[in-house]
């Protein structure tokens, strides 16, 4: 594996010489585990475990933990963060719940995550990190042998998430994207009755994610010594882009407190893509996947209020139109989605369906405590198990691809404030669209050493 700047790189927890110790003597004590059930009573062999280690501790990877956790034969060998706090808890963390399970106590800890990267006892790499860390992270494990559970969006830009998947198929490794209502008892039912036609024919879908990001307008704050800012900034190439405890919430040990915010570099366009990144990423991908369109997609995206455009509107080659705007009368902020066909309607968010025939489903709506959804141990398995079996899971990295698409090309039709036409099938912006192919959503040029592989697969 090609590493950039990796000179010195041991800088974590766990020393060179520590690491080429474990390698050589320790890793038959760390990976020595009993057979496992499933709850069905299949026994799990000791050689059909999954070593996983986890980049990115903070309250994502927290809750991404907890469900691996209940997954027959997993282990959490190791985890990354570039803040030394988040490592510790961790490992708190995961050594109490090794102690209950009768597993042998160790979690190595590290500061760079190429260096985890260099166990060859890691089958798979789970990653929490912010978005514009999403593609480098799983392209060098892709290339280090790993297989990939990543969170949604699958990455920052168009061309990034183009080069994971050209690096999944290219190392023949397994990637499972952390959209986790692929795998959720509502939203199946929904995709389900929507390709069965059980609506007829689809024109419209109604969805509702939430606002685009703002200009980054945080005061600057001096940097805590527990974080290396300039690691957690990486390929991020904007001198605008300083600390705040916002970008990376910060928790204590002692006492026990947790993040109080989700990281607000989310809400940025110089750090992240806002709404429609965070929750488009679910609720597009649904939709993506209800109309037959994983690994396509729309084919022109308005933006809202161009030539008097209500809602930002997105039109797929067959007709169909999908606009960002309530789903639900009674409810018009929650997030969610609404099929529109020629014999009824769908409606469908996270604990909620509703048809417009009465005889296809009972409506169904139960209270969601927060932080639910954040943990799904079913999309997990699925992950584990296509390790197994060495098969694609049920959001392979085709289908974030697409969404991730998607999600960009809203936000690049919304800043040009005009229309942008893109060809699912080449793609590329239609009409050579200068302007479009410049945009930093489609193409950003990374801070100095930082290099996207795999660059040659933009279309």
């Amino acid at each position: 594996m090609k590493k950039e700047n990796t000179k010195n790189r041991f800088k974590g927890d766990i020393s060179r010489r520590d690491f080429l110790s474990l390698s050589a003597l320790g890793l038959a004590s760390l990976t020595i585990l009993p057979s496992w059930k499933t709850p069905s009573g299949v026994r799990i062999a000791p050689s059909d475990r999954v070593v996983l280690g986890v980049v990115g501790l903070g309250q994502q990877g927290l809750s991404d933990f907890r469900s691996f956790s209940t997954c027959p034969g997993v282990q959490v060998a190791a985890g990354c963060d570039v803040d030394s706090i988040k490592r510790e808890r961790f490992r708190r963390r995961v050594t109490e719940w090794q102690k209950k399970t009768n597993q042998n106590e160790r979690c190595d800890l590290y500061e760079f995550y190429e260096d985890l990267l260099e166990r060859k006892d890691i089958d798979a790499i789970e990653i929490a990190t912010p978005d514009h860390w999403h593609a480098l992270v799983a392209i060098h494990s892709l290339q280090a042998g790993k297989d990939v559970y990543c969170q949604k969006p699958l990455a920052y830009t168009i061309t990034e998430g183009l080069a994971v998947q050209a690096a999944v198929r290219d190392n023949d490794r397994i990637l499972q994207m952390g959209s986790q209502q692929r795998s959720s008892a509502e939203f199946q039912q929904a995709i389900k009755l929507v390709r069965e036609k059980a609506i007829g024919h689809i024109d419209k879908v109604y969805v509702t994610v939430g606002d685009p990001p703002t200009p980054l307008n945080l005061p600057e704050m001096p940097v805590p010594a527990n974080l290396n800012f300039n690691q957690w900034l990486g390929p991020l190439n904007d001198p605008k882009i300083h600390y705040h405890p916002d970008l990376c919430p910060p928790i204590s040990l002692d006492p026990d407190v947790n993040e109080k915010l989700w990281g607000a570099w989310r809400w940025y366009q110089e750090t992240g893509n806002g709404y429609p990144a965070d929750w488009g990423a679910h609720m597009y991908d649904i939709a993506q996947a209800a109309l037959g369109m994983d690994g396509s997609g729309p084919i022109e995206y308005i933006p809202k209020g161009y030539n008097g455009t209500k809602y930002a509107t997105m039109k797929y080659a067959n007709g169909v139109v999908m606009t960002d705007q309530p789903f639900r009368e009674d409810k018009p902020d929650a997030k969610g989605i609404q099929f529109i066909g020629d014999k009824g309607w769908l409606k469908v968010a996270r604990g909620y369906i509703e048809c417009s025939d009465p005889k296809l489903l009972k409506k169904e709506e139960k209270k969601i405590e927060e932080g639910q959804y954040e943990i799904s141990a079913p999309h997990m398995q699925n992950f584990i198990d296509a390790i197994r079996e060495h098969k694609d899971p049920i959001a392979p990295v085709e289908y974030g691809t697409s969404t991730n698409t998607l999600c960009c090309l809203f936000n690049i039709a919304r800043e040009l404030g005009r229309p942008v036409r893109w060809n699912p099938a080449t793609l590329k912006f239609e009409n050579n669209d200068k302007e479009a192919f410049a945009h930093r959503l489609y193409y950003y040029d990374y801070r100095r050493p930082y290099k996207l592989p795999y660059l040659d697969r933009r279309g």
